[in-house]
């Protein structure tokens, strides 16, 4: 058995751990919202037709924020059409998705949502067929507490405090032709910066998130970016960026390392940031909010929308089923996320419920049951456990070849340490398809620690999916291999595996 070694420090501090990290995504999209936050017909549905079961299952998961309501979705909505009464409020076609949107859930219920699940709301404006105009009206209906006709407006919906939403996205993927008022990337620059400066004119404090590229694959991605910012540079916080991942043609090992290509689109978006900013002498930097990522089988048929004259409401689109080896993917994405907190200030796994979802569930008449995917478990021990400071991790592992990336490191890791509690948690994972791996991790920089968890999610099945019927077969479970002793943490790394070790002062 080959070994890994990883060396851990409280000296190498990469930056806090930030709650941001452990974000979220509902769009209007296929089940997420209708059936799957939203069914007033449902048993467990509250006095606002909200799904009990999912908000439980929402604060187990851990999240902090949510992006709201879109996504690709977002390019055509109108936010008006989803306040008021809703027997008021129209039924609308939404060309994202091929889809009828009722408007029976908008800013109003949505709101009310985070406060039940207690998350951050992140609002996504229209920039694509809607403007400046619109996204000012928004932010004064959702911030400004009462006075004028929008901020009334939402105390008669219900809403006498003002939402003071912190955090919005400057339209969504304008990059794109799939989208909705596609831009280039000076169309896109100006109406970004000239929305932030109205923006910033009611509220300076806003936080404000350019449209990055929608995928480090896209043939303007980089040119995009430094376009973008060379605009809008001092009127924005964050460039976004948007990441699917995904096993093709059966290549399990370079799906496995996956988390090399976050790794290096970070990266190179980090340096396009920071081009730009020593180009334009600008003081402040501008960060990254890795606002849509997961697993996702694009080419799948639940990906495929309806089309022609069928237009339904909620379809059941992008309902993927997870496997083993996907929630180990996740695991190290997260470990990617965390290894560049420095510059990753907030990320929005996508999405929350049905479509590409750690949580699925069954519409109230065909049972109603609720259940957790297999990514649930990785992103919910870390957002968990993982407090305080990222540390620096100095790893020396095995290699092995892989199609899409070559040599990659077998065991991949970060570890974080909370100064307040003593705390150290690491999260490790095994890319090998067959291959254990022996585990050394020297904690001897920390004064007397003991183990108080080890868990893995593995399988000799790495195809496995949890379904309604069996979402526990195949969970998190002890490794009973992991020991310490002499500051040393010992045991074996399961092939496709993800491995959390909790420790605490002794």
């Amino acid at each position: 058995m080959r070994k890994s070694t990883m060396s851990v420090s409280p000296a190498f501090v990469v930056g806090p751990v930030r709650a941001r990290t452990f974000g979220s995504f509902v769009e209007h999209l296929g089940r997420c919202v209708y059936t799957g936050i939203y069914e007033p017909e449902h048993r467990s549905a509250d006095a606002d037709g909200f799904r009990g079961d999912v908000m439980e299952l929402v604060k187990e998961l851990g999240v902090t924020t949510v992006r709201y309501p879109g996504g690709n979705f977002v390019s055509g909505y109108a936010w008006e059409d989803g306040i008021g009464p809703r027997a008021e409020r129209p039924v609308r076609v939404d060309l994202a998705w091929h889809s009828t949107e009722p408007n029976w859930v908008g800013v109003d219920e949505f709101m009310r949502w985070c406060a039940r699940v207690d998350v951050e709301p992140m609002m996504a404006v229209n920039l694509g067929t809607r403007g400046m105009t619109e996204a000012v009206n928004l932010l004064e209906y959702c911030n400004l507490p009462r006075g004028t006709d929008l901020s009334d407006r939402r105390r008669k919906n219900g809403a006498e405090e003002p939402y003071r939403v912190k955090l919005w996205c400057l339209g969504n993927e304008m990059d794109g032709p799939w989208q909705t008022g596609h831009k280039t990337p000076q169309e896109y620059a100006r109406i970004a910066t000239e929305t932030a400066r109205a923006m910033r004119r009611m509220y300076p404090d806003v936080e404000l998130v350019a449209c990055g590229s929608s995928n480090s694959s896209m043939k303007t991605f980089g040119a995009w970016e430094h376009a973008v910012l060379e605009e809008a540079y001092e009127h924005v916080d964050y460039i976004s960026a948007h990441e699917y991942y995904f096993e093709e043609n059966g290549d399990l090992a370079s799906f496995l390392a996956s988390a090399e290509k976050m790794d290096r689109f970070i990266r190179s978006v980090v340096a396009t940031a920071d081009a730009v900013r020593a180009a334009g002498k600008h003081e402040k930097r501008i960060n990254v909010s890795f606002d849509e990522w997961n697993v996702w089988y694009q080419k799948a048929t639940p990906s495929v929308p309806p089309s022609g004259d069928d237009f339904p409401i909620a379809p059941a689109l992008l309902e993927d089923q997870y496997s083993v080896a996907d929630a180990v993917v996740v695991g190290n994405l997260l470990v990617t996320l965390l290894k560049h907190t420095d510059r990753v200030h907030a990320a929005s796994q996508a999405q929350l419920v049905n479509a590409i979802a750690p949580i699925m569930t069954e519409p109230a008449n065909k049972g109603g049951r609720a259940w957790k995917q297999t990514i649930f478990h990785p992103f919910a021990l870390t957002a968990e456990h993982a407090k305080g400071q990222v540390l620096q991790v100095a790893v020396e592992s095995p290699t092995h070849e892989t199609k899409q990336f070559g040599e990659v490191r077998t065991v991949d890791g970060v570890a974080t340490h909370e100064p307040a509690t003593g705390q150290v948690v690491v999260f490790v994972v095994n890319r090998s398809v067959g291959e254990r791996v022996a585990l050394d991790v020297d904690l001897t920089a920390f004064p007397s620690l003991a183990i108080a968890e080890a868990l893995t999610m593995s399988s000799d099945d790495p195809y496995w999916k949890a379904t309604a019927e069996d979402s526990h077969s195949v969970v998190p479970t002890p490794n009973e291999s992991i020991a310490l002793a002499a500051g040393h943490v010992t045991g074996e790394l399961a092939a496709v595996s993800w491995t959390m070790i909790r420790l605490t002062p002794a």
